[in-house]
């Protein structure tokens, strides 16, 4: 499995999500975790949020694996914090929510350190100075080892690097071939009436991320849109998947390696965050982690899926 830059190091490019796991029993997670593993896959994004309850999805992973020390050391392990649930939900990037959060996720997921934490989401309410001071705390003391974002514009980013003064290693964010405007934005910059040319995210965060070395994590790389359902085998993408289909067939790879290798073959060295619970999947996905598609064969993937290319 290729890796690519990540703090400073590196790390494998296909991220086994374990966002889903929480109603799943204990001899399922682990054959999910086996099948990530024998894939080459050994980064795991976690949420405090995640399964339903706090820290539940994170409780079950622990549960199930029962991981020996060397055993965890083998393993990255990545989690968020950030949104508060409920009827109501908001975000809090406060001091006491992350400290608190990250010591939720330890018990959780049985660990003495995390090697990186995300903030879920922008909090319009933050204060710069309150995640410094928390992760001036979390990296003296070793409970995180390495921080970032989720969803976050360049200029939410810059706000935060006003006081952080530990790096910022990724931004999680959704990208897939349909669901792409942070690549196409830029592909159409000024073509005036093109909502594609519309820009969403406060200005280019894909450049934003290449040029400041912040490792992009694209999550639900298989949606359609947002939470629309998948795009592969979907009746209302028929150019796109005869495309897929017709490359998978000329590489010899399932259709799921297609979909990953668009990513992987840009050159902003992405990782792709599975969010599958099943197995196989999660096998015919991590193919896709070396295939290196032609531009040209990256191009068609990007028109088929509707966008323009000027």
């Amino acid at each position: 499995m290729r890796r690519v830059p990540f703090g400073g190091g590196e790390a494998v490019n296909v991220i086994a999500g374990m966002m889903r796991i929480a109603d799943k029993p204990d001899d399922e997670i682990r054959e999910l975790v086996g099948a990530a593993r024998d894939a080459g896959i050994d980064f795991f994004d976690h949420a405090d949020v995640y399964g339903g309850a706090m820290h539940r999805s994170e409780e079950r992973f622990a549960e199930a694996l029962r991981l020996s020390p060397s055993e965890r050391e083998q393993i990255v392990l990545q989690t968020k914090t950030g949104i508060v649930p409920g009827d109501g939900a908001y975000f809090d990037f406060s001091y006491e929510r992350i400290m608190s959060s990250v010591e939720g996720s330890l018990r959780a997921l049985r660990t003495d350190y995390l090697d990186v934490l995300l903030l879920h989401r922008p909090d319009a309410l933050v204060e710069p100075e309150e995640v410094a001071r928390a992760f001036d705390e979390l990296a003296a003391s070793g409970k995180v080892r390495a921080f970032g974002v989720s969803n976050h514009t360049p200029r939410q980013i810059d706000l935060l690097k006003s006081a952080v003064t530990q790096p910022i290693v990724a931004n999680q964010i959704q990208i897939s071939i349909t669901h792409a405007p942070a690549i196409a934005q830029g592909v159409a910059m000024n073509m005036d009436a093109l909502e594609q040319s519309v820009t969403l995210d406060g200005g280019g965060i894909v450049d934003y991320c290449r040029l400041n070395g912040i490792t992009l994590q694209a999550w639900s790389p298989f949606q359609a849109k947002f939470f629309t359902g998948v795009f592969l085998g979907n009746p209302d993408y028929p150019e796109l998947n005869a495309v897929i289909d017709r490359l998978a067939a000329q590489y010899e790879v399932p259709a799921l390696a297609i979909a990953t290798a668009w990513l992987t073959r840009h050159p902003a060295k992405m990782q792709v965050v599975l969010g599958t619970t099943t197995p196989q999947r999660v096998t015919d996905a991590a193919l896709g982690s070396d295939l290196a598609l032609t531009r040209a064969e990256w191009y068609e993937l990007f028109r088929a899926a509707g966008y323009t290319v000027p």
